[in-house]
């Protein structure tokens, strides 16, 4: 999802702008526009005036709106109302109030992955794996944890009192929330002298360092500059740069140009243009341009939006080289704004299709061969299934933030039963031993340590460039189009298949209902005539409650059943002809 930064209105900008609408508006198409109001005028008219039950205005009016988006068919395309919008903001620019936690559910209790820097829980001394059974005295077992994330957000300077348990020893924590910025900018480790900052480097003595970005939020750019004067960019101390943007879902576009501009000397970033917009060109300026040290940017099929933007445009100024898959393919530009009816509902739009330095679009359509970004000529190196979950449990392990804030005073519990420890906790037994003696100035460790085989391609491609002064094809030619569209393939048909499996185990279950219920009058007002009826080149009338017919259809294929099972009608038995 991308947004540029010029988008984001203050609500008195946005209500400046409503009017100014409402005014070409009133002085134009004024007829146009209140003609397509009409029906809706009636439809909420009769609805409000005699639906069997009291209405709910505001469900019936966000109804409303949401059908008019969906009708785009635009999954960028979005309504945001009020009720929705902490969660929107919070996924679009990484900012909430609440404590400052990653959380998941274990063994039915809400539990602290990490805190997170700087975060009221680190201060507090929340540690990684602590349950938390008890939000404000409601507990959190079996609930989901979108619920209890909801229960521990809030308002800001409010208090939330939460019970922890630490491997069997229980406390009570009152913990004042915040204003959480969540960083999106991540090193190779967590600095050993101070776990809330990230060291760079991955090559000590071949100067090469590693950054990953996990969304483009605001100011991250100042985040990667920082990251890269910490690894002595500016002053030509990097040798080598190894750019993480697997799974990084995108964000503002202007970050995104932004951190690209720090690479090029010159040349076209980006284009944008849009049926309401001219076409705007951003090209990159010379001051503030780094050193010209190699790179390698990693993509995966996860890799969406702004993500793509930085890829395309260094690997189309051949500035780096692109590791990994082809990214996701999203070429759109969203803009956001606040309605001007004072509810605080948003509306985030496709106003824009974004474009590549080579004039080429990212975006991917039913009917689109080719989209994203490509890895470079030898560098495609696909991960499996099992290899990608690997990887994420090493960087799970290694994000984990430990507080160093005394443990307070606890009842203690006994400890629950040893049991037999399962193949995963036996391999994360391995992992936690291998990173209990950590090697950070040795690489060839830190990669193998890291089970990652995108990683280490990129690390063996950059260490021969720095040794050799030539690139070294660490992966393989990337498939060709057939190729890629075969893969699309396959996973499109075993989308088809578990429907399929779905629909057998529905007709399992309709069977084994059936011989339950022989016994028992079964009717079922959805079959509305026999299967074997023909029906092509039939009449269907249709009839108002007055029995005047309003419209006669010819009927051309004998698929009007099955189109009809979800519609508003029933089987009229007392009408059917003999």
């Amino acid at each position: 999802m991308t947004h540029r930064a010029t988008f984001f209105w203050t609500p008195f900008l946005a209500m400046s702008a409503a009017a100014v609408g409402i005014a070409a508006w009133s002085a134009g198409g004024r007829s146009a526009d209140y003609k397509f109001f009409d029906e809706l005028i009636e439809v909420k008219h009769l609805i409000s005036t005699k639906y069997v039950d009291d209405i709910d205005e505001k469900k019936l009016r966000e109804g409303a709106i949401k059908g008019m988006v969906e009708a785009l068919n635009d999954p960028y395309t979005v309504y945001v109302p009020p009720a929705e919008q902490k969660e929107f903001n919070k996924n679009l620019l990484g900012e909430y109030v609440g404590i400052g936690a990653q959380v998941n559910t274990s063994s039915g209790w809400l539990t602290i992955v990490s805190p997170l820097e700087d975060s009221p829980a680190f201060r507090e001394g929340l540690l990684p794996d602590d349950k938390v059974t008890e939000i404000d005295g409601a507990s959190t077992q079996g609930v989901d944890v979108e619920k209890c994330v909801s229960m521990l957000m809030g308002e800001a300077g409010t208090p939330v009192r939460l019970k922890i348990d630490r491997k069997g020893r229980v406390f009570e924590a009152t913990i004042i929330r915040e204003k959480i910025k969540t960083r999106s900018v991540k090193g190779i480790h967590r600095d050993e002298k101070n776990p809330q900052e990230w060291d760079f480097t991955l090559d000590h003595s071949r100067g090469i360092g590693y950054i990953r970005m996990t969304q483009f939020t605001p100011a991250v750019s100042k985040e990667v500059e920082a990251a890269l004067t910490s690894l002595g960019a500016p002053k030509g101390d990097l040798k080598g740069l190894i750019l993480d943007l697997r799974s990084n879902p995108g964000g503002l576009l202007s970050e995104a140009e932004a951190i690209a501009d720090m690479f090029l000397k010159d040349g076209v970033i980006v284009s944008t243009r849009g049926r309401a917009h001219p076409e705007e060109v951003t090209r990159a300026k010379a001051p503030g341009t780094l050193p010209d040290f190699p790179i390698i940017l990693m993509v995966n099929g996860e890799s969406a939006s702004a993500s793509e933007i930085l890829a395309g445009a260094l690997q189309d100024n051949k500035r780096a080289n692109i590791l990994g898959t082809r990214s996701y393919g999203k070429g759109s530009v969203q803009s956001l704004t606040e309605l001007g009816s004072g509810t605080g509902s948003e509306l985030k739009m496709t106003e824009q299709g974004y474009f590549l330095p080579s004039g080429r679009s990212l975006t991917r359509k039913d009917t689109s061969a080719d989209w994203g970004v490509d890895p470079s000529p030898g560098f495609y190196v696909p991960m499996s299934d099992d290899e990608f979950f690997g990887m994420l449990q090493v960087r799970r392990k290694l994000e984990r933030l430990q507080s160093g804030a005394p443990q307070p005073a606890a009842d203690a519990i006994p400890a629950p039963a040893s049991t037999t420890p399962t193949p995963q906790e036996i391999e994360a037994k391995k992992l936690d031993e291998s990173l209990a003696k950590p090697n950070w100035n040795e690489a060839e460790w830190i990669v193998n340590t890291f089970r990652d085989p995108q990683l280490t391609a990129a690390y063996l491609a950059m260490k021969a460039r720095i040794e050799t002064g030539d690139w070294k094809a660490t992966g393989s030619e990337l498939p060709q189009r057939g190729a890629i569209a075969a893969d699309e393939l396959v996973k499109s048909r075993h989308y088809r298949e578990r429907l399929i499996r779905e629909i057998v185990k529905a007709d399992q279950r309709i069977t084994a209902l059936e011989t339950a219920a022989k016994d028992a009058t079964v009717t079922d007002p959805k079959d509305l005539w026999a299967d074997t009826t023909d029906l092509t080149g039939g009449t269907m009338e249709v009839k108002d409650k007055d029995g005047k017919i309003i419209a006669m259809l010819k009927i051309t294929g004998n698929n009007v059943e099955r189109w009809l099972i979800d519609a508003d009608v029933v089987k009229d038995n007392k009408d059917e002809k003999k």
